[in-house]
């Protein structure tokens, strides 16, 4: 069964096919917005939505064109129709619905999550239920006990700013442009080896479940505004460098706990945060020390992308569901939907 999956959740027009009894990945091909939005140094959703449709045709035909296959030969439509920016899961849910309508084919709706949680299986082959699932992105940050493709339970998440957001915020206090994520990790490999500044490590203030951002963002700028009003210059590679142990090193800590506490082997771990150079070694290490395997996605898989959607959406239709002709966006669905 071959699965077409379409994603614009955000700033990525992502076309994906998928052949999803050999989990095999046909194509897989991204258009990224990210000249577009560095002027205003963040993602402006009405301009996102008008890339998008300007994109997806060309993305479409260039996916097409890599795996050798021509529309027909696709069995199902799959598209993400949340969480996300409302405007740009209109546009993806849009061309989803031509297209499925056109080929006569099934239409499945996804969650753009679920997507994440399922894209590990896609390289690697030997991954079983049940396991842990780290979500890490720009607008998520959650632990999920994933017992199943559609049986998740979440152990935690962010009760603020998402860990993608907060590089970005941090990238924008430092002067990194946009995306800032991408510059601040680059940035804090120069720095690794400075002390830098003293910051809390993104925990919940008491203690407790899940994350908290927001206040090591703030610790960052006051750092910088102490340093700037004193005549000097901040270290900005040093403070590239404690930010980011501070906001990884707790993500690292709950995971492989919860792995550790509920009995699991593995730890998967998705979305654009995922790509982050210390998440990767760190989430390695402490697993390994801990008896653990961690699973991590190709940079490609672990951003947004079409192929994660197209599994999913496989998944789906594989016991049977599709979704309706009237099916709609819902921006605000979340790893548990």
């Amino acid at each position: 069964m071959v699965v077409l999956g379409i994603e614009t959740s955000c700033d990525e027009t992502g076309v994906g096919i998928v052949d999803i009894g050999e989990r095999r990945v046909l194509a897989n091909v991204v258009a990224s917005q990210h000249s577009v939005h560095a002027t205003y140094g963040g993602v402006v959703p009405e301009l996102a939505s008008r890339e998008h449709l300007r994109a997806l045709a060309p993305v479409a035909a260039e996916a097409f064109a890599r795996s050798g296959l021509a529309p027909r030969d696709v069995d199902a439509v799959a598209v993400t129709r949340g969480p996300g920016l409302a405007g740009c899961l209109h546009m993806g849910l849009s061309a989803a619905k031509a297209l499925a309508l056109a080929l006569g084919r099934p239409l499945i709706g996804v969650n753009h999550l679920e997507g994440h949680l399922a894209a590990p299986f896609l390289e690697t082959p030997d991954l079983e239920y049940p396991h842990l699932g780290l979500l890490v992105s720009g607008g998520h940050t959650a632990l999920v006990d994933v017992r199943g493709p559609f049986d998740r339970r979440r152990l935690g998440a962010t009760l603020d700013d998402a860990a993608g957001e907060a590089f970005d915020k941090v990238a924008k206090l430092l002067e990194l442009g946009f995306p800032g994520g991408p510059a601040l990790d680059a940035l804090a490999e120069s720095g690794a080896n400075a002390g830098g500044p003293a910051l809390p490590a993104a925990r919940p203030k008491g203690g407790g479940p899940g994350f908290s951002y927001s206040g090591l963002k703030t610790a960052v700028r006051l750092h910088l505004e102490r340093e700037r009003a004193a005549g000097r210059e901040p270290d900005r590679a040093g403070v590239a460098a404690a930010f980011r142990r501070a906001a990884i090193a707790p993500l690292v800590e709950r995971a492989v706990g919860e792995a550790v506490a509920l009995g699991y082997r593995t730890i998967t771990a998705g979305g654009g945060v995922a790509c982050n150079r210390l998440l990767r070694t760190s989430l390695e290490r402490a697993a390994r020390a801990a008896g653990l395997r961690a699973v991590l996605c190709s940079p490609q898989l672990c951003a947004d992308n079409g192929a994660m959607i197209a599994y999913a959406g496989g998944l789906r239709l594989g016991r049977g569901e599709a979704s309706p002709p009237d099916l709609g966006v819902d921006p605000s669905l979340d790893e548990r939907s």
